[in-house]
């Protein structure tokens, strides 16, 4: 069964506690938090012959439809997500969706579908799911999990029962992330948490994939080619193994704290250290007006690679890096 995270206690003890079920909730918030598991323990409650009742209601484990689904065979059970990693989901998968939503449940209870994250649903997509949002045959309960509601059609979001996932405090966050893991030290996790917009398990993720030696890598080439040590295109070319949306993400939160820093020259608001001289620096030395249009820019592509859209990343990088340079009027 799922973890119920101890942030969400008091959702589950709401959510478990209902005999009546909508037949559709879109559980939403940051990526990070674990709605996906939330949604997964739900739908284990919903398939369950023989819940556990207590404080908050649960799956047995033990019963016929616990055991299939723990085996990942459960008839009941359909899983929408995208086939390949960071791609769409298609109109063909929904289709698939729709079949299975028309028949009837063959252990007799209920039919459960999860689909994340929902604004995957390409155009096509999203419309052919919206029949089965409006229409559930039978007893079906649909989970759709959203990092990013404000991206999906307001046709799906208003068939749903809309749910804000609780965020961990700080303190829940920094206790999770300490017991996941123990070899990494104090300093590291909490550079982690900040970086994942104090998302626990997003924090985990990005230390399996090394973001903390990425990102040391991406500041000690700004600090070179401000420098001049290297060019534009030498340092996009030598940043390939960085995803592109953490690069967006990054020079969007320095470009903010430029602006901040040009209003208030309080150094509390410049983030994490790595970067407080490079953004004092450049505070000192760039246009306002340079760097809100820098900030327009960078919004407008991150955009754009959120959507999919067909990027060249080298050009792009050496765009955005020459518009950087020219914050201190060397470009």
């Amino acid at each position: 069964m799922a973890e119920l995270y101890a942030w969400q206690a008091a959702l589950w003890a709401q959510l478990s506690g209902r005999r009546e079920h909508a037949h559709a909730y879109l559980l939403q918030g940051p990526s990070g938090i674990g709605k996906r598991a939330l949604a997964e323990r739900l739908g284990s409650l919903l398939l369950c012959h023989s819940p556990k009742d207590g404080q908050a209601r649960s799956a047995c484990g033990e019963c016929k439809g616990c055991r299939l689904l723990a085996a990942g065979s459960h008839p009941d059970s359909f899983l929408l997500q995208p086939e390949e990693a960071d791609k769409a989901i298609l109109v063909d998968q929904v289709r698939r969706l729709v079949d299975f939503v028309a028949q009837t449940a063959q252990l007799g209870g209920r039919k459960v579908v999860l689909v994340e994250p929902v604004e995957a649903l390409n155009l096509n997509a999203a419309n052919a799911l919206l029949k089965s949002l409006e229409e559930p045959s039978g007893d079906t309960v649909m989970l759709l999990v959203s990092h990013q509601p404000s991206r999906l059609l307001p046709t799906i979001r208003s068939r749903c029962v809309q749910q804000a996932c609780p965020l961990p405090s700080p303190s829940q966050a920094n206790e999770w992330l300490a017991d996941r893991l123990p070899d990494v030290s104090a300093q590291a996790r909490q550079q982690l948490l900040a970086l994942a917009a104090g998302s626990p398990l997003a924090a985990f993720q990005l230390q399996e994939q090394s973001v903390l030696d990425q990102r040391a890598l991406v500041v000690e080439g700004i600090k070179r080619l401000l420098k001049q040590q290297q060019s534009p295109t030498q340092l996009a070319e030598s940043w390939n193994g960085v995803p592109l949306i953490w690069l967006l993400d990054w020079f969007c939160d320095w470009s903010q704290r430029i602006l901040r820093y040009q209003l208030t020259q309080d150094p509390e608001g410049l983030g994490l250290s790595d970067m407080h001289k490079v953004l004092q620096y450049l505070a000192q030395k760039a246009p306002t007006g340079k760097v809100v249009a820098i900030q327009d820019w960078l919004l407008q592509h991150r955009q754009k690679v959120l959507t999919k859209a067909n990027l060249n990343r080298v050009l792009l990088l050496e765009t955005l890096l020459v518009s950087w340079l020219g914050l201190t009027g060397q470009a």
